[in-house]
């Protein structure tokens, strides 16, 4: 039986066609600031930009006749899968030809802002020209929403193109009716957040460029600083505080940002998701001040970090792992679990982790009752079905097996095992934080792996390997 045909293979790359022209532009917005500074580096933008949007024009041209079979989920995965590793080498050809990095450097370093991850492959990022700090910044904002829901929601119209491309980034929540609707209502919601962000900053004293880029950065939990210190570098427990609540406003649904005026806050402080993001930031902070000798402004922030998956910091790397090993697991911890549903995080999410563990406490309950006894299980007031316990258990299962190989890796080249798993559980989680051991000296077969491991976290993983099997497929014929 063929999984993938030839049809399959059209609309595909008929599909992809306004992503490649959604990419290329995003690749010609930092011009902007080429110009404002004179800096004069077109051409490392354009080349690529062109490239993108030509390629992407010559998609929709070619096989505008051809496709008339209904685009289905697996398809729209497909092209969410190529989307962000072709965002990824659009955007590391930017960097390459802009502070001439490794072509494989310039690619680690999109893919990282891209997912939000955010480590870096510059050793010195204050030198950067500003256009490719901003760059930076931007493939990070757009990344927080996802390159596809993005593209969606400005290029494309209403219909089931835009519904299954939706759901191929993992997305299912809807705020409106339609998949269009909900998608451009997210962007305002996003785009409000950002503003207010900047103004913020703005009234903290915080120079325009670095508000910009940092609120950019911060509200997509993506946490790649234009400082090489990161925002330890400002020296501010006020800039520190906004980011606090910028990085917790980040890894909240949107869903639930968008029912708050309506119930005048009543859905924020009613959400399931957010209060155990609170309740476990106050309570991990707490434990972790009174067992440790750390900064209560540094140990707060790199908690809040931590669970929302941002990776921003106040601390060093090489101070970081300096800290009490049993802080460093709270950390990694953290770091798996994610915050909500629909929102810019990564990780696992806590909404499978709530399904999930819903999951074992039910089997528990039938195993102690009656013989024949159905244990009804609620999330949300509503009924939990069966499958989505499977698929919760299925996903955890999964993710763990993609750490353990990562981490096997890295010791396998000699590095320390428990540095080791910290930066595996940071890569596959999109979080960057990082104990020092992930930079430009890292082995090419480990960056290789790296940007697997945030390509998969981004997109959780599924689309990646159905990508995977239908070019495995293709190849074996």
């Amino acid at each position: 039986m063929k999984y993938i045909t030839r049809t399959d293979l059209v609309i595909i790359t008929k599909n992809s066609g306004y992503l490649m022209i959604g990419i290329g532009l995003m690749c010609l917005i930092p011009l902007i600031f080429d110009l404002i500074y004179f800096e004069f580096d077109i051409t490392s933008f354009i080349i690529p930009g062109l490239i993108s949007i030509l390629l992407g024009i010559f998609c929709l041209k070619f096989f505008s006749d051809e496709v008339n079979k209904k685009m289905r989920l697996k398809h729209g995965m497909m092209i969410s899968a190529f989307a962000w590793l072709w965002a990824s080498l659009i955007g590391g050809f930017v960097f390459t030809l802009s502070t001439h990095i490794p072509i494989i450097d310039g690619v680690f370093e999109s893919m990282s802002a891209l997912t939000g991850t955010g480590i870096t492959m510059f050793m010195d990022v204050e030198i950067l020209p500003h256009s490719i700090l901003f760059f930076r910044a931007l493939e990070q904002w757009v990344g927080g929403l996802g390159v596809v829901v993005m593209v969606i929601g400005v290029l494309t119209k209403p219909g089931s193109v835009s519904s299954k491309l939706y759901h191929s980034e993992a997305r299912d929540e809807r705020i409106k009716p339609s998949i269009k609707a909900t998608i451009e209502k997210t962007i305002e919601i996003y785009s409000i957040y950002t503003v207010a962000g900047i103004i913020l900053y703005l009234l903290a004293g915080m120079p325009v460029f670095d508000s910009v880029c940092n609120t950019f950065t911060i509200i997509s939990t993506g946490g790649m600083s234009i400082k090489n210190a990161n925002m330890g570098f400002y020296h501010n427990d006020v800039i520190y505080m906004i980011s606090i609540v910028l990085m917790i406003l980040g890894a909240t649904s949107f869903l639930v940002h968008y029912k708050v005026i309506k119930t005048r806050g009543k859905s924020l402080l009613q959400d399931l998701q957010f209060q155990i993001i609170i309740a476990v930031i106050a309570i991990v902070t707490l434990l972790l001040y009174f067992v440790s000798n750390i900064v209560p402004i540094e140990l707060l922030f790199t908690v809040v970090s931590a669970i929302t998956t941002t990776g921003a910091s106040v601390a060093m790397p090489q101070t970081m792992a300096g800290w009490p090993s049993f802080v460093i697991v709270c950390l990694m911890c953290l770091m798996i679990t994610g915050g909500s549903n629909g929102s810019t995080v990564g990780a696992i999410k806590l909404v499978r982790m709530i399904t999930y563990f819903k999951g074992i406490y039910r089997h528990i309950r039938e195993i102690l009752s009656p013989g024949g006894r159905v244990v009804p299980i609620k999330l949300h007031g509503r009924p939990l079905p069966e499958k989505a316990i499977s698929q919760a258990g299925n996903y955890i299962t999964l993710y763990m097996m993609f750490i353990m190989f990562t981490w096997t890796l890295f010791c396998l080249f000699g590095y320390d095992p428990f540095k080791s798993l910290f930066a595996a559980m940071s890569l596959q989680g999109n979080n960057g934080l990082e104990l020092g051991i992930i930079n430009y000296t890292l082995d090419p077969i480990l960056k290789i792996v790296s940007m697997f491991d945030m390509w998969t976290g981004r997109l959780e993983i599924y689309p990646v390997l159905i990508t995977l099997r239908a070019i495995f497929e293709i190849v074996k014929r």
